[in-house]
């Protein structure tokens, strides 16, 4: 087995200009193939809500439903990094909850560190969760106030390939800045763009990564697994450009399955069926 991953060896891979591969995943079987793949940080993010639960919003997402996923993807991961979102409401209650949420995660559900959203607007409590012991993965960029002050359309930056506009490189870079300063250990930079995203990994010493929206010029990217290997239903009608199609495969084996047992022949796996 390869040698634990760390924070610290993140930020040795930025130095090294050496990319960083995070996979988000939701579920232990997902996250022993992560693991195995090689990844650095195996993200626990709150979007298992919508992607997952067919929830309409993350914010419906709990803590207790984050620490229940997160203790399945924790058991399933031996090197990387785990990372769990901290979800809607802890973070906006007020430092003091955000700290226990965090140590909620940390020690119910085994994460070696959070990350909170919109961190750019949250910087104490970034600061209060990483006083407590806890590295903190904080993300900035676009949000529904930031969208409006610059004229730019917050639900159009939620669109695939949407990006930074880059009058906005400025702000960014001091919001990067203080996030860094308030004790982050990794930002997490949604829509960077071209312009806006050399600057501020350039501007700061810590790791840079994108999610959405991410490209080449950030320290490195993150990719849900269910939206890289073509998971979701959606795709049957609207073939995706992933690197697998497992929605059509699974609906091929499923109605083989169902054309089995139909025909009254051996199920492929079923054991007791030879016997």
């Amino acid at each position: 087995m390869s040698e634990k991953v760390t924070v610290a060896a993140l930020q040795r891979m930025k130095r090294d200009e050496r990319k960083i591969v995070g996979v988000v995943a939701w579920d232990y079987q997902v996250a022993v193939i992560a693991d195995r793949a090689g990844v650095e940080i195996v993200s626990v993010g709150d979007s298992v809500g919508v992607n997952l639960w067919g929830h309409r919003s993350p914010l419906e997402v709990t803590l207790e439903e984050m620490l229940i996923v997160s203790r399945a993807v924790r058991r399933g991961v031996t090197r990387a990094l785990v990372s769990v979102d901290i979800p809607f409401g802890p973070v906006q209650e007020g430092d003091a909850s955000a700290v226990r949420a965090a140590i909620r995660l940390v020690k119910e559900a085994g994460a070696d560190l959070v990350k909170i959203d919109g961190a750019a607007d949250f910087p104490a409590a970034v600061a209060a969760v990483t006083r407590a012991g806890i590295p903190v993965w904080a993300q900035l960029g676009i949000t529904p106030q930031t969208a409006l002050r610059h004229g730019v359309g917050y639900e159009a930056m939620l669109a695939p390939g949407a990006r930074v506009p880059a009058g906005m490189t400025d702000e960014l870079v001091t919001e990067a800045k203080r996030l860094e300063e308030a004790g982050a250990a990794l930002l997490d930079f949604t829509n960077s763009g071209p312009a806006a995203g050399p600057e501020v990994t350039r501007a700061v010493g810590i790791p840079v990564i994108g999610g959405a929206g991410g490209g080449p010029w950030l320290d490195g990217r993150v990719r849900m697994a269910h939206a890289a290997i073509g998971y979701a239903a959606r795709t049957l009608d609207d073939k995706p450009d992933t690197y697998a199609h497992v929605a059509q495969v699974t609906l091929d084996a499923l109605t083989a399955v169902a054309a089995d047992v139909r025909a009254a022949r051996p199920i492929k796996g079923d054991l007791a069926a030879r016997a």
